[in-house]
């Protein structure tokens, strides 16, 4: 392990809530199996490429959270723009990257360890991941320089720049490296803010998959817990250039998920829901920040899944 990896104070044992209980297991099962037939279809699917629709490729990551027990809210800005573009956001979950796939369908920059993970890894290489050896620093220049041809290409790629998963109840800072591939390949950046609650609107950390934790005992704990709910908040673009060197991009687009982090935070006893809904809606208004009245943070959304 090298010193320079970056690392989170999050452990299973100190910041997991995972309450669960021997009723929960039937239908824990059921959720499995679903996300398990859902990731078959996609294995199924990859043959087809380019061919299948981004629109489809979302639907179908939404579908993944949702088979998991998760109800999904995205909000925030317009819809993502077409072409090159990095889409950076915290790292909670391995939910994070499903969700961020609803978003807009993108290349994820994984680190290397993932390609050995039952079925996800095979599947996260077919996707077209680009893979970063966290433990050789001496690589990250070409990884920059793959990730820069990818976005230069008009293609969109994920990436967490904190460097490690963190419970949700705190976050790590943004690393630069990944945003210098953005300037070199003259790419907008698009922060995005996730977040995991419950119905009542209390935050839960029994998503996060941090520290030891074994991936399949964190799917467990997901399909096992009731009521959650994944905060998507899609915030602003930072258009090509603005700002100009990596340090200051690094830390606008952690502003921009921390503001957003901070928004949720004294939203969280808005009433959820309501009684008009229907089945599986979750309808929250937006909190609009003093000072900022752009017409997309004044607009609520409502999302079903």
């Amino acid at each position: 392990m090298s010193v320079w990896l970056p690392s989170a104070p999050c452990t299973p044992r100190a910041c997991v809530d995972a309450r669960a209980s021997l009723a929960a297991v039937p239908l824990a099962v059921l959720r499995l199996a679903a996300v398990v037939t859902l990731l078959l279809v996609g294995i199924l699917l990859i043959p087809l490429g380019a061919r299948i629709p981004s629109s489809a490729v979302s639907r179908w990551s939404r579908w993944i959270v949702r088979a998991s027990g998760v109800r999904v809210r995205i909000s925030g800005a317009a819809a993502p723009p077409a072409g090159g573009l990095l889409l950076v956001a915290n790292h909670v979950s391995w939910l994070d990257i499903p969700l961020l796939a609803a978003v807009r369908p993108a290349r994820m920059l994984a680190k290397s360890e993932i390609r050995r993970w039952p079925v996800a890894g095979w599947l996260t290489a077919r996707s077209g991941a680009l893979f970063i050896d966290r433990d050789r620093i001496r690589a990250l220049p070409g990884t920059v320089a793959r990730i820069a041809e990818a976005l230069a290409a008009g293609d969109a790629v994920v990436a967490f720049p904190e460097g490690s998963t963190w419970c949700g109840r705190a976050q790590g800072h943004f690393r630069r490296a990944v945003f210098q591939a953005a300037l070199d390949a003259g790419a907008p950046v698009q922060p995005v803010s996730v977040r995991y609650r419950l119905l009542d609107g209390g935050a839960s950390t029994a998503p996060a998959f941090v520290g030891d934790d074994a991936l399949l005992t964190s799917v467990w704990r997901v399909v096992s817990a009731r009521g959650l709910v994944a905060d998507v908040d899609v915030r602003p673009v930072l258009g090509p250039g603005r700002p100009r060197d990596r340090r200051a991009l690094a830390r606008a687009a952690e502003i921009g998920v921390t503001d957003a982090h901070d928004l949720a935070t004294c939203a969280a006893g808005i009433h959820v829901g309501g009684t008009s809904a229907p089945a599986g809606t979750i309808r929250v208004p937006r909190p609009v920040p003093v000072g900022r009245r752009t017409p997309a943070m004044l607009r609520g959304r409502t999302y079903s899944s």
